[in-house]
């Protein structure tokens, strides 16, 4: 087995596009800016997020029609440099809803949300600088 992506219904799927794409810098597979579905990948790993149009999956699951509310996911991304990468993020319109500030021993973290409100959580992890 092998965990292909991650994958977030959204129903703002251009402004999603945009925050994956241009704010946090992902790199997306096809272009696909209107939908329904996009897979992001960073230029390192193979991990994967992909934005699907929540009324696409309506169609098949018709519980998800409705809007989301609360946090329900946590995209995690692990970058070299965290104050360089909020930096850069904050500069293309990002807003940080915490940090960059040390979790762990181990680890430093930022906190932002999408345009959906989904929560990413921005790592710096500690032990793999020199």
């Amino acid at each position: 087995m092998e965990l292909a992506q991650v994958r977030l219904l959204v129903t703002d799927f251009a402004a999603c596009y945009q925050f994956y794409a241009e704010v946090l810098g992902l790199k997306p597979q096809s272009g696909a800016t209107r939908g329904p579905y996009e897979k992001f990948s960073p230029h390192t790993g193979s991990a994967g997020i992909a934005l699907q149009d929540r009324a696409m999956m309506a169609e098949v699951l018709a519980e998800l029609g409705d809007t989301a509310t609360g946090h329900r996911s946590l995209v995690v991304l692990r970058v070299d440099d965290l104050d360089a990468y909020c930096a850069g993020i904050t500069a293309r319109g990002a807003v940080l809803l915490h940090g960059p500030a040390p979790m762990t021993d181990r680890m430093r973290v930022a906190h932002l949300k999408d345009p959906e409100g989904n929560l990413v959580e921005l790592q710096e992890w500690l032990l793999l600088r020199g």
